[in-house]
């Protein structure tokens, strides 16, 4: 067993041997379908903090000819597969974190000569039997240790993309480390298998398509590993169960990434959550924003800010709970090389600061851990026109439970007033700055867009969560240029005791008009009191 050849079981034991382990040996079935085959070849990026680096180590360990893992992973979902025997402890195994090389060098040469050096070491060691054409070619000695096993490699390098997030505008010395990739494991019958993981795809760097070869799993499109990205929300419902933590805030707090796996020709939405998150409140019991310790609001705030048409629009809607269209195409996949704004959320889809909605071509911010990253981001902007809106949020929602319609109607037209990216065209825009303007509401609401009736769609429903049961639910219903009262009205004929069955408590039926005319909001708010299945005086 070497520092990078066969590195034995000692990651993955961590992992199983830790307070919280979810069973995500499903994914080697997923990697032993494509040994030896064209589609060895498989990149996974994700963002931080979502589980790379363990898949890696998993990998390792059942590979790993020099050791003997069945322990391990005959207690494992793995053990179901036909292909687990076939392939458990079969394949020489190489891995690698590529920051581990990228940090102490002082360049790309020294980066990728320490990487050569080291790998030679641990090669030459373990097959000092090998009669050896080139003692100091990484890729001849692997071919003739091959010629001689037999043994294919299993190579899996983490954080494959480290340097071109610290490198970023050095060309150069990208393509240098693409094209040392490409020599090495390219075309390579001593290879079984290769798996990268990183946070950026590796589609192209500019005209430089060194590793086209490889098949992307990305937060765009997760294929059919999308339930290896997170915690999908089955997962987090059993930690929650086990822990005695209430799903329903673990949901409103963490879920939000919407990953679709193919089954057969029909997509299927899979949630998927972020595992530190929550981990963290499963260990802690508390509820609150882990995503800054993996990332800071610095980096969040150098893109949002960027001087591209639409960009602050895009990310006010999204902050006000809508979806954004974008062509994620043009992404050039690297840091640096922006076009245009739907390249800039793209970036911020793979960082993990967006959900890709793939049926709708569309992203949005995933929960209400990352929606607060980007209102620390704000805070330190010159957006306070918009941190001033969710600031007042806080007072409108305790408005709307006064039943203080004028309050709320001047506090709709404030925040109107103030964002000049909210103005309206249509009932779509009236909805997202009333979405907007109670912002604060995700403290304690789950929030439903069109919530279905018997009869149509009430526009905005707040429902409270479970730990928030003390607070009304609301029902808003939007009209423009027409009036409020039209509004009630129109809640009242609905047919909502479906949609609303599982609830008990108070309801508060709200009619918000915008007149065309006069540019103001109106707003009634009535109080029933809610059985269940219909409301009474």
């Amino acid at each position: 067993m070497g520092s990078y050849l066969n590195p034995g079981t000692k990651g993955f034991r961590e992992s199983l041997n830790s307070e919280i382990y979810v069973d995500k040996t499903g994914l080697i079935e997923k990697t032993n379908a494509v040994l030896n085959t064209r589609q060895k070849y498989v990149c996974v990026s994700r963002p931080r903090r979502f589980g790379k680096s363990m898949a890696a180590d998993m990998l390792a360990a059942y590979y790993d000819c020099r050791e003997n893992s069945s322990e391990l992973f005959d207690k494992l979902a793995i053990r179901k597969s036909n292909s687990y025997r076939a392939h458990l402890n079969q394949y020489e195994v190489i891995k690698i974190n590529m920051q581990q090389f990228l940090s102490p060098a002082h360049s790309v040469d020294g980066m990728l000569s320490k990487l050569s050096q080291y790998l030679l070491f641990d090669l030459m060691e373990s097959f000092s039997g090998v009669h050896f054409r080139d003692k100091d070619s990484l890729v001849q000695v692997m071919k003739d240790i091959f010629a001689k096993t037999k043994i294919p490699f299993v190579i899996l390098i983490d954080e494959w993309d480290c340097l071109f997030r610290e490198y970023r505008h050095d060309q150069t010395s990208q393509k240098q480390y693409l094209d040392f990739l490409r020599l090495w494991i390219k075309d390579q019958d001593f290879i079984a298998l290769a798996y990268m993981t990183g946070i950026l795809p590796i589609k192209k760097y500019g005209s430089h398509s060194a590793l086209n070869m490889f098949t992307e799993y990305s937060m765009a499109n997760a294929r059919n590993m999308a339930e290896y990205f997170g915690f999908t929300e089955e997962e987090t419902k059993a930690l929650c169960e086990k822990y005695k933590r209430n799903f329903e805030e673990a949901k409103g707090w963490y879920n939000g990434y919407e990953l679709v796996a193919m089954e057969g020709e029909v997509p299927q939405k899979q949630a998927m959550y972020c595992p530190k998150s929550v981990v963290d409140a499963m260990l802690s019991g508390i509820y609150d924003n882990y995503w800054n310790q993996t990332e800071t609001y610095e980096a969040l705030r150098i893109y949002i800010q960027m001087n591209f048409d639409g960009l602050k629009d895009a990310v006010v809607r999204m902050l006000a709970g809508d979806k954004v269209r974008i062509n994620i195409g043009t992404f050039s996949n690297d840091m640096t090389t922006f076009q245009s704004k739907d390249d800039v959320l793209t970036l911020l889809l793979h960082l993990g600061y967006l959900s890709y909605h793939w049926q709708d071509k569309a992203v949005s911010i995933p929960n209400k851990e990352v929606s607060q990253e980007y209102v620390n981001a704000i805070s330190t902007m010159d957006w306070r026109e918009v941190l001033h809106s969710v600031e007042a949020s806080r007072k409108l929602l305790e408005d709307l439970w006064n039943l203080d319609g004028a309050a709320v109607a001047e506090g709709i037209d404030r925040a109107h007033r103030e964002i000049s990216v909210l103005q309206y065209n249509d009932e779509n825009s009236l909805c997202c700055a009333i979405q907007l303007a109670f912002y604060f509401a995700k403290e304690y609401y789950t929030i439903i867009r069109e919530l279905p009736t018997g009869k149509g769609f009430a526009d905005i429903c707040l429902l409270p969560r479970t730990l928030h049961a003390d607070k009304p639910a609301a029902v808003i219903e939007l009209k423009w240029d027409k009036c409020a009262d039209g509004a009630i009205a129109q809640i009242k004929e609905k047919n909502y005791a479906d949609a609303l069955k599982e609830y008990h408590g108070n309801l508060l039926l709200a009619g918000i008009n915008y007149d065309k005319q006069t540019k103001k909001h109106s707003c009634i708010i009535t109080k029933m009191d809610w059985k269940g299945n219909a409301p009474t005086r």
